[in-house]
């Protein structure tokens, strides 16, 4: 330790980074969170005992929740997973006809707020529904406000978190096992379930466990389509928003935060010590495998089924926000794209402005971090790593409540001002970027850095010169998810607006509790067209500099 000491001291600049990184996940990242617990402890100011959660565990107001939030997991899990599965397999496995195009409207959920879908639901299947009106009479088929409309549109909105995770599990299978198998005798569909399935279990695992964070931590669509189906992250901010008790909505956040914490650490201890080896230093190759026709005609005809949900959906929302009243006036109008760039340009700026703000700070701090907990050794290194990810396994409504507390008092008042929101930004999606950066690091050989101190650089020279050129895709992935994920975020960020800042998806909540479905399905639209501007623009840039990184080495 006192080496490790030693040689930190002898460069200041790496001991500056790491009191740098330190000092910033203590403030923005430990000491919220911390807030929240002690706050749900403090029934009244000064006094701390167990008041709260007596009251919470002793009546079925606060029980209801949380029992309603973990039953909404685990089936949102089991049919995202399951459906995700399937896709996975048909992209990646089956070879089905179309599967760039069935690849790309997978994504879509991923580029726009989540309570898109929920809006989408209520255009289609509410009391005033297209469907509801044509097809059925005026009379709903099912109650889409409550546990099974939750069902639906949370299952369509996070089943490509499953998909791109399985998709990736499922090409690391060498074809040459599965052909080993039926060259064994084994049929196709016995090779799935002795072979296949069991290697990609990893994937299925930690997809799971992805998807019932997901959905355990959901804010907006609870809000928009929940009706009496309460959870726990509407509930803790209905009482600190309405009820005003703000002990009380701290304490449902902390028990709304065990299950996710406990989520994300079984997903980490199964990856850091699974043996389903199959990618190893031989080189191999995933290719499709020949299914029956009627095999594959069923994986497609599913594929076709899900794409076409997700294009209903999304194409409704879309048509929407082209008529005047939804449910009383469908003729076209263009009045709602008028009042957004009229009166909501506001919020849309504002987000735009925070969200460019905080992408590259997200950005450039995730690669420091990435770096230091990947190639430095040094005392807590490892804690680092711990709490850098910390934020993705946190709700976001623990997260905007601990904002809330932490800077609305003496030393640091931020409430109110753009900063808070910027932070929120940052730190929220902070452990993509760590994630990309180290992984992208392990697959650097130290020997190339090791080669540039040996010539008498130093880490600070040798990060700018080597480090980081070569790091530059995983950068603008982080970039790209940072500004992404800040644009249509909404479960953290509502603690923190105000009056003077606020953001676009706030607004289309709020249009979407007034009634106003097609001023809510326009600033929907918009949101998305500036995302996706935004996602060609950030590849277009990173295809840019990868051209030229590349001919300046020709040129040495």
């Amino acid at each position: 330790m006192f080496k490790r000491v030693k040689r930190l001291l002898n460069e200041p600049v790496l001991f500056a980074m790491i009191v740098f990184v330190w000092v910033l996940l203590f403030l923005f990242v430990i000491y919220p969170i911390f807030m929240v617990g002690l706050k749900s402890f403090e029934p009244k100011p000064g006094v701390f005992n167990l008041t709260v959660y007596r009251t919470i565990f002793s009546k079925r107001y606060f029980l209801i929740p949380i029992f309603n939030t973990l039953k909404l997991g685990v089936t949102v899990a089991c049919f995202g997973v399951l459906i995700g599965y399937v896709f996975a397999y048909s992209v990646a496995k089956a070879n089905v006809l179309a599967k760039n195009f069935f690849r790309t409207v997978a994504t879509f959920p991923i580029v726009s707020p989540p309570f898109v879908v929920a809006l989408a639901a209520i255009l289609l299947f509410g009391r005033n529904g297209l469907f509801t009106r044509k097809l059925f009479g005026g009379i709903p088929p099912f109650e889409i406000y409550g546990f099974w409309g939750l069902v639906i549109v949370e299952t369509l909105a996070y089943f490509p978190t499953a998909f791109l995770t399985l998709e990736g599990t499922l090409l690391s299978i060498g074809s040459d096992l599965e052909e080993a198998s039926q060259s064994l005798g084994y049929s196709k569909w016995r090779t799935f379930w002795r072979v296949t399935f069991p290697l990609s279990l990893p994937g299925v695992l930690s997809a799971w466990l992805l998807v019932f964070s997901q959905s355990m931590a959901d804010f907006g669509n609870p809000l928009v389509l929940g009706g009496r189906y309460h959870v726990l992250s509407v509930a803790a901010y209905l009482e600190i928003t309405g009820s005003y008790r703000v002990s009380h909505g701290s304490a449902l956040a902390i028990i709304l935060l065990i299950p996710t914490l406990i989520a994300f650490f079984v997903q980490r201890y199964w990856l850091s010590r699974k043996s389903f080896v199959t990618v190893t230093g031989k080189s191999f190759i995933s290719k499709a495998m020949e299914l029956p026709r009627w095999a594959k005609a069923i994986l497609t005809v599913i594929c076709l089924l899900l794409t076409a949900s997700i294009l209903l959906f999304y194409g409704t929302v879309f048509l929407g926000s082209f008529t005047k009243l939804w449910g009383v006036n469908h003729s076209f109008t263009l009045d709602n794209y008028r009042y957004v760039f009229n009166f909501s340009w506001e919020y849309l700026k504002d987000t735009l402005l925070l969200a460019s703000i905080a992408t590259p700070i997200c950005g450039v701090l995730g690669i420091m971090t990435a770096y230091l907990v990947a190639r430095k050794e040094f005392f807590g290194r490892r804690i680092m790593e711990a709490v850098s990810l910390l934020p993705f396994a946190v709700p976001g409504t623990v997260v905007g409540i601990g904002y809330l507390l932490a800077f609305n008092q003496k030393p640091l008042i931020l409430t109110g001002t753009a900063l808070i929101i910027i932070l929120v930004f940052v730190f929220r999606e902070l452990p993509v970027g760590v994630q990309n950066g180290v992984a992208a690091l392990y697959q650097i050989d130290k020997s190339i850095e090791e080669a540039s101190m040996d010539l008498g650089s130093n880490s600070y020279q040798t990060f700018w010169k080597i480090t980081l050129p070569l790091l530059m895709p995983a950068f603008f992935t982080a970039l790209f998810n940072a500004f992404v994920r800040s644009m249509t975020a909404i479960s953290a960020v509502i603690f923190v607006v105000s009056a003077k800042w606020n953001l676009i998806t706030v607004r289309i909540l709020g249009a979407v509790s007034n009634g106003d479905l097609s001023q809510a399905a326009a600033l929907s639209c918009t949101l998305i067209g500036f995302v996706i501007v935004a996602m060609f623009l950030m590849r277009f840039m990173t295809v840019n500099l990868s051209y030229q990184m590349k001919l300046r080495r020709v040129e040495r």
